[in-house]
C-alpha cells in the first residue's frame, strides 16, 4: 500500500504564516463597527456614503472570489497571495489616511480586491502543503478557527484601538502583518500552478462579477429597506447573468469553474451545508448584538467583549469535529453538529428581557460551536473532494456561497424578526412615538432619549419586549431549519468520506500498535 507524504515542521510553520492574511481579511468585515462615528465626524460622511464604506468591501470581495480563485490556479497561488498582500497593505494605508469619503470608499474597494485574492489562496495552499488527509483536516480546522476568530475579534480590536488612537489605526494594523507575509511566504510557502493552457476566461470573469454583485446588493437592500423595485430588478438581472455564466463555463475551452465538481455529492452537499450554516450564524449575530446593547444597555465595547464568551465553546469545536470525523462517517458528525447548533437556537427561544446573561451566552455558544464544526468539516470535504489543481476555484466557490449565506441570513431571518416585532407593537401608542417604535429597536431607543422619563420607560419596555419576542421567533425558525438540514445533509453526504482518509486512519492505528 502506498504512503501519503506527510507534512513536517516547515509546513506547520507556514500554516501559521497563512493565518495572518486570513485573520485580517476576516477582521476587516467587522472592525469598522466602532470607527464609523469617528470617521463620520472627521470626513463629514453622509448616510449613503456610510453604507458604502461598510458594504463596498464585502461586495467587491464576493464578486471577485471566483475570478481570483481561478486566476490563482493559473498564475500560481503563492504569487497571487503575495500580490494580494501587497495590494491589501497599500490599500490599508490609503484607507487610514483618506481625506474624503470618496477616497475611503475607493480604498475599501481595493481592500475587497485584495481580500478576494487572499482567502481562496490560503485554503488552496493548504491543499498543496498537506497531502495526508488527517493532517489536512487538522490544518483546515485551524483555518476555520482563525477565520471565525477574526470575525469575532474585529469589533473588540476596533474598540480597543479607538480607545487610544485615531480611526485610521483600525486599517493600519493590517500593514505590518502583510509586510511579514511578503517576507516569509517566499521562504515557507510552496508555489503551485495548475497545468492549464489557453487564455484566461475574461468573459467568464465579467459574467461572474455581474451575477454575484447585483444579487448580494439586492438581498441586502431588501433586508434593510423592504420590498422595492430596484433591488428585485438587481436580483433578477444577477440571476440572468448567473445563467449566462453557467452556460459560458459549459462551452469555454478552459472554464474558470469545472462544473463537473458539482456532480460530486461531497462537494455540492458541503456547499449547501456551508451556505445554511453561514445563514444561521450571521442571522443570529444581528439579533445578539442588538440584545446586548439595546435590551441589556451595554456599551458597544462591553457588548463586543461579552460576545467573546461563546468562544470558550468554539475554541474546542473545530478540533473536536476533526477528531470525531476520524472515527465516524463525516456525514453523521456534520449532522450531529447541525443538531448541536439547532439546540443552541432552542436555548435562545427561552431568552427574555430579564433573563440572566448566561442563558444568552450558552445558547450563542452552542450555536457557534455547532456551526464551526460544520464549517470545518465541509471545508475539508470541499477541498479534499477535488483535484489539487482545482483547489483554488473550489475554495472560491465555497467562499462565494458563504457570502450568499450571510446576505440571506440578514435578509430572511431579519425580515422574519422585523415582521414579528412590528406585529407586537401596540396600535394605541402616542402618535409622536408610534412611527419610530415601529421602525425598530434602535429607532425606538433613540426616540425614547428625547421623551419625558415615564413615557420613555414605557416606550423602551414595549420595544424591548417586542424585540425579544422577535428574537425568540427567529431562533425557533433557525432551530427548525438547522434540524431539517441535519437530516438532509446526513442523507446526502453519507458514504462520501474518501477511502484515502480511511486508509490514513488505518495507517495511524497500525503505526500506534
Amino acid at each position: 500500500m502506498g504512503t501519503t507524504e506527510r507534512a513536517g515542521r516547515k509546513e506547520w510553520i507556514a500554516l501559521g504564516v497563512l493565518a495572518l492574511p486570513l485573520l485580517l481579511v476576516s477582521m476587516d468585515v467587522s472592525v469598522l463597527y466602532f470607527a464609523v462615528p469617528f470617521i463620520s465626524a472627521d470626513l463629514g460622511v453622509s448616510a449613503t456614503e456610510q453604507l458604502w464604506i461598510f458594504d463596498i468591501y464585502g461586495f467587491v470581495l464576493a464578486g471577485l472570489l471566483i475570478t481570483m480563485g481561478s486566476l490563482g490556479d493559473r498564475i500560481g497561488r503563492r504569487r497571487l497571495l503575495l500580490l494580494g498582500a501587497v495590494g491589501f497593505g497599500l490599500a490599508s494605508v490609503a484607507a487610514a489616511y483618506a481625506q474624503s469619503p470618496e477616497q475611503l470608499i475607493a480604498a475599501r474597494a481595493v481592500l475587497g480586491i485584495g481580500g478576494a485574492t487572499l482567502m481562496p489562496s490560503t485554503l488552496a495552499l493548504i491543499r498543496n502543503m498537506f497531502h495526508d488527509p488527517k493532517q489536512r483536516a487538522k490544518a483546515i480546522a485551524f483555518w476555520s478557527a482563525v477565520m471565525m476568530g477574526g470575525i469575532t475579534l474585529g469589533p473588540v480590536v476596533g474598540g480597543l484601538l479607538l480607545e487610544h488612537f485615531w480611526w485610521g489605526s483600525v486599517f493600519l494594523i493590517n500593514t505590518p502583518a502583510m509586510v511579514l507575509l511578503v517576507v516569509l511566504a517566499p521562504v515557507l510557502l510552496p508555489e503551485f500552478k495548475a497545468a492549464v493552457g489557453g487564455r484566461f476566461d475574461l468573459l467568464g470573469s465579467v459574467l461572474s462579477l455581474a451575477a454575484v454583485l447585483p444579487v448580494i446588493w439586492g438581498i441586502k437592500e431588501l433586508a434593510a429597506h423592504g420590498a422595492a423595485v430596484l433591488p428585485v430588478a438587481a436580483i433578477a438581472a444577477g440571476l440572468v447573468f448567473g445563467v449566462l455564466f453557467v452556460a459560458r463555463q459549459r462551452t469555454a475551452e478552459h472554464p474558470m469553474v469545472d462544473l463537473a465538481m458539482f456532480r460530486n455529492r461531497a462537494f455540492s452537499g458541503s456547499l449547501a451545508a456551508n451556505t445554511i450554516g453561514t445563514l444561521a450564524l450571521v442571522g443570529n449575530a444581528v439579533f445578539m448584538t442588538q440584545y446586548l446593547q439595546l435590551v441589556l444597555g451595554m456599551s458597544p465595547l462591553k457588548a463586543a467583549l461579552w460576545s467573546l464568551a461563546p468562544s470558550v465553546l468554539v475554541g474546542g469545536a473545530a478540533p473536536l469535529a476533526t477528531a470525531l470525523a476520524g472515527k465516524l462517517d463525516r456525514a453523521y458528525v456534520i449532522g450531529g453538529a447541525f443538531v448541536l447548533a439547532g439546540a443552541g437556537y432552542g436555548v435562545l427561544t427561552q431568552v427574555r428581557v430579564d433573563s440572566p446573561l448566561a442563558l444568552l451566552l450558552v445558547g450563542a455558544g452552542l450555536l457557534a460551536a455547532g456551526l464551526v464544526m460544520v464549517m470545518t468539516l465541509v471545508t475539508e470535504a470541499v477541498v479534499g473532494s477535488v483535484a489539487p489543481e482545482r483547489a483554488g476555484s473550489a475554495s472560491a466557490v465555497m467562499e462565494t456561497c458563504a457570502e450568499f449565506g450571510g446576505a440571506l441570513g440578514i435578509a430572511i431571518l431579519g425580515s422574519i424578526g422585523t415582521a414579528v416585532y412590528r406585529s407586537d407593537v401596540p396600535a394605541d401608542l402616542p402618535a409622536a412615538v408610534a412611527e419610530p417604535v415601529r421602525e425598530g429597536l434602535p429607532a425606538a431607543t433613540a426616540a425614547a432619549a428625547q421623551l419625558p422619563p415615564q413615557l420613555a420607560e414605557t416606550v423602551l419596555a414595549t420595544a424591548r419586549d417586542a424585540f425579544t419576542h422577535s428574537m425568540n421567533t427567529v431562533a425557533l425558525v433557525g432551530s427548525l431549519l438547522l434540524l431539517a438540514t441535519a437530516v438532509a445533509i446526513t442523507l446526502t453526504l453519507r458514504g462520501t468520506t474518501p477511502k484515502e482518509e480511511q486508509a490514513s486512519e488505518e495507517a495511524d492505528l497500525v503505526q500506534a500498535a
